[in-house]
């Protein structure tokens, strides 16, 4: 009975991870709005844990609920190289989303001429480079192992076990290569962008209103009003905190159990982790960060949402659909360089003389450089701090 009840949450787990991700990338296929550059990271994140749904955890799956491994030792490696590689990949490309963000809270003005479609290329060729070669070379080179030898291979080896062994020089430079830092970097570049909005949202409060779009469902039309600055910067700064707290939360309560036992059992040089009683629980925690991916960078954002109706109601195709539901034009409350949900930006071309204005200054409270006026509705001019002209 309870193999049964395991064996059910298992595959519900594999089938949200793989269905969810699935999800992700009609989505960004089908949505011309959903197709930009940065989204490229998102479709990354969504393959890679694609993948490991449904190459690694239906064999995680059977490992948990077999205590023999019935495939033979060589695709055991293989199905460990492909764990691990899958694993990195997932992480490493996360730390690429915030960096991306970094830069568009940071350098506004120059993030288009800087994030170009083939250093996005660049940086996830760097991923899966990075991630094959913390899994599959030293793993097929015994490097992981306490004497040298192929795990799971030798006169030694049981025909019937699969096992992960691990030694300190490669739990050392594998967690910290693909965990710790990462983990550093995307705290400090998420903090960064929280406290430069939290700048810009004092700014803001002091200076002007906000443009909002509304959508009238009886006229069809989207209609501009000016709402309270103070307002707007709240329910802003509200959005950017839930968001961050959600992208850095659930990759800390996912992954951080697991790597801190994971680096406790390989200074131990432990020979066998699957047969401590606590590793396969922080493993699948692990796991389910693949599930919540889908969730966190999808459907907190309302193009991805609409996106995931029209998909599951079969209403296609649709890249070009025309939604009779709310618009989705982001709000100004919404739409600012505080927003940090990932994704495109489209914003109506009413507001958009303020939010330049917004952005501007939210480039030069960082860079702390002298600038001109922004160019407004009124005909005034703007330049970056290059000196280089800019329209709204």
């Amino acid at each position: 009975m309870v193999n049964v009840a395991l064996a059910v949450i298992l595959g519900l787990l594999i089938a949200l991870t793989v269905g969810g991700n699935v999800l992700v990338c009609l989505a960004v296929c089908v949505s011309r709005r959903l197709r930009c550059v940065t989204n490229c990271f998102i479709v990354s994140l969504a393959v890679t844990d694609l993948l490991l749904g449904v190459l690694v955890l239906p064999f995680s799956a059977l490992l948990q609920l077999n205590d023999d491994w019935p495939l033979g030792p060589v695709f055991c490696n293989f199905y460990i190289s492909m764990d691990v590689m899958l694993c990195t990949a997932s992480i490493l490309t996360l730390l690429a989303i915030s960096v991306d963000r970094y830069l568009a809270v940071t350098m506004p003005l120059r993030y288009t001429s800087m994030v170009l479609p083939w250093k996005v290329l660049v940086a996830m060729i760097t991923v899966w480079t990075v991630s094959l070669a913390v899994s599959f070379l030293p793993i097929q080179m015994g490097w992981n192992t306490v004497n040298g030898t192929v795990q799971n291979q030798g006169p030694y080896a049981s025909e019937r076990s699969c096992r992960f062994e691990l030694n300190r020089p490669y739990v050392l430079t594998d967690s910290l290569l693909t965990f710790y830092l990462p983990l550093v970097a995307m705290c400090w570049t998420y903090l960064k962008i929280l406290r430069i909005a939290r700048e810009q949202a004092k700014r803001i409060t002091s200076t002007r209103p906000t443009c909002v779009a509304t959508y009238n469902r009886k006229t069809s039309t989207t209609v501009t009003t000016v709402v309270s600055s103070v307002t707007a910067v709240t329910l802003r700064e509200h959005k950017a905190t839930v968001t961050l707290a959600a992208v850095i939360g659930a990759f800390v309560v996912c992954w951080l159990p697991y790597f801190i036992m994971f680096t406790v059992l390989g200074l131990q040089e432990h020979p066998d982790p699957n047969t401590v009683p606590e590793y396969p629980i922080v493993l699948w925690l692990g796991y389910a960060n693949s599930a919540l991916n889908p969730i966190l960078y999808g459907a907190l954002n309302r193009d991805f949402r609409s996106a995931y109706s029209h998909i599951l109601r079969c209403k296609c195709p649709f890249s070009g659909w025309r939604s009779r539901q709310p618009s989705p034009l982001m709000t100004g409350a919404r739409e600012n360089l505080t927003e940090v949900t990932l994704l495109c930006g489209h914003v109506p071309n009413t507001c958009r003389a303020a939010l330049t204005e917004q952005s501007f200054s939210l480039h030069e409270i960082h860079r702390r450089t002298p600038t001109t006026d922004v160019q407004l509705s009124n005909g005034a001019t703007a330049t970056d701090v290059n000196g280089n002209d800019r329209s709204c």
